[in-house]
């Protein structure tokens, strides 16, 4: 049975210099979504784009970014099935 990187990176949690290293590559908005959830994890996108004050789009965006650097994970909301929740990966 094969594992997705995405699996991997779960179990293995990411050091904090890889994980700065990796985030310095992305777009502001990134940033400023990885630093809000530094601080109120985990967070549907919703909450992301309140936190933040960017628009739900630009959130979105950013999001994938993220999630393509593996630098965050999600699951679905204990509180909302229907939601997804987004934490770092560190």
């Amino acid at each position: 049975m094969s594992t997705s990187t995405a699996e991997m990176n779960r179990e293995d949690p990411l050091s904090e210099g890889e994980f700065r290293e990796r985030l310095r590559e992305l777009p502001p908005s990134a940033k400023l979504v990885a630093k809000v959830l530094e601080g109120d994890a985990p967070l549907s996108q919703g909450e992301l784009a309140e936190e933040s004050l960017l628009p739900d789009r630009t959130v979105r965006y950013a999001l994938n970014r993220l999630e393509e650097s593996d630098l965050v994970g999600s699951r679905y909301s204990f509180k909302d099935a229907r939601k997804q929740v987004y934490f770092l990966n560190t």
